[in-house]
């Protein structure tokens, strides 16, 4: 349990940041290089460099190099993470409003 939460936890850090978000919608097309990449953003190549490598370290996408190209792709599987969360927390909230719902609209039990 502890690994899962330090997982999503990272992932969480990863997508916290509006450039990163973008990336990963933007490969949620299809693979792209590092410059076609950075050429959507008002940054430095080194500074976009370092939002590629969060989102790597976080496992969001995996890079390849080939020659002097590098590549990036989304890996969805780690989207899972945040979608069984999320899926989690809807099931906890859906319990507690079915819970105050039946608590308002049941009559009250005569003694």
């Amino acid at each position: 349990m502890a690994q899962y939460l330090e997982e999503l936890d990272g992932v969480f850090v990863a997508l916290a940041d509006p450039t990163r978000r973008e990336v990963v919608r933007r490969l949620g097309r299809g693979p792209a290089s590092v410059g076609d990449l950075a050429r959507d953003f008002p940054m430095t190549l080194p500074s976009f460099m370092k939002h590629v490598r969060m989102l790597e370290a976080n496992g969001l996408i995996r890079t390849a190099k080939s020659g002097r190209v590098r590549t990036c792709e989304l890996r969805r599987d780690r989207l899972a993470v945040v979608d069984d969360w999320l899926a989690e927390q809807r099931r906890i909230w859906e319990e507690r409003t079915d819970r105050l719902e039946r608590l308002v609209t049941e009559p009250e039990e005569q003694q």
